[in-house]
């Protein structure tokens, strides 16, 4: 079921990409729709094969193995089994801003990524916690819909940022205030869909199937504690904040029209129920 819905998703997704672009290209008449089509058919094609591998670059991720991954590839490895999954390729990030996430179109071609500052902040029954609830996201099948969300709200954002300059937004002359208007209405009704299409029920999910995953809730509750902690005091070195929704704990990114795309629900109520696992 939860694959079902997560594939509807998905398609979804990838239907409202490609009528982005098109609307996009219609500004220009006949020849611009075909152009708008054209492109969200290549952005469409990048999202389904290598949006994982775009947002693993985006966070200068840098895969380990068994032979040099120590102890956080030993754990994916073990943690993997007791799940009954194929084990993911494993990445770790040099980002100082303590988070993880996992992506990937399937579990079979899934990766989890771990920043450096994960590593150094948590310890072993903490990054349990972590990595299991990654694992459940990939398990769950939440991980396709939550990279291609990425995608989509990275170029509605765009778009948006791109009709609010065009209508004025940097007080150039001649602007047109109501493609700026115009522009942000689109953004936020793109944010609402995109929240919509990922509901933050799927982390109170990864939290608890994560938690089984690992062997106690208890790991799990203090990393996200120290993660939530942690996370409002040192930003993310991360060109691309539209993959905000991929990681366990909404990292700090500064303001921008991004904003409107979080997709996290409160660590304290995720806490809440996790206590409730005890």
């Amino acid at each position: 079921m939860v694959r079902t819905i997560n594939n509807f998703k998905t398609a979804m997704l990838l239907a409202a990409l490609m009528a982005l672009f098109v609307a996009a290209g219609s500004f220009y008449g006949t020849g611009g729709m075909v152009m708008g089509l054209v492109f969200g058919i290549i952005t469409n094609f990048g999202a389904w094969f290598f949006s994982d591998k775009i947002a693993i670059a985006a966070m200068q991720g840098r895969e380990v193995t068994r032979a040099n991954g120590g102890e956080l590839y030993t754990m994916v490895e073990e943690l993997s089994r007791r799940a009954n999954m194929p084990m993911p390729r494993v990445y770790i990030c040099p980002q100082e801003a303590p988070n993880a996430f996992a992506t990937g179109r399937s579990p079979s071609k899934a990766a989890v990524a771990v920043t450096q500052g994960a590593l150094q902040l948590l310890n072993h029954e903490e990054m349990a916690g972590v990595i299991g609830h990654e694992l459940a996201h990939i398990k769950n099948r939440d991980t396709l819909t939550s990279t291609i969300a990425a995608t989509v709200s990275g170029v509605l954002a765009f778009f948006a940022q791109w009709g609010f300059m065009l209508g004025g937004g940097n007080n150039r002359e001649g602007g047109n205030p109501l493609v700026g208007i115009f522009a942000i209405i689109i953004a936020a009704v793109g944010a609402a869909l995109i929240k919509a299409m990922i509901s933050r029920s799927r982390e109170f999910v990864a939290d608890h199937d994560g938690a089984v995953i690992a062997g106690s809730p208890m790991g799990l509750i203090s990393a996200l504690q120290k993660l939530e902690h942690y996370g409002k005091q040192i930003p993310m070195n991360n060109p691309n904040p539209a993959q905000n929704n991929l990681f366990i704990i909404e990292p700090l990114c500064g303001n921008s029209l991004l904003s409107m795309f979080a997709t996290h629900p409160p660590t304290e109520a995720r806490v809440r129920a996790l206590m409730k696992m005890r």
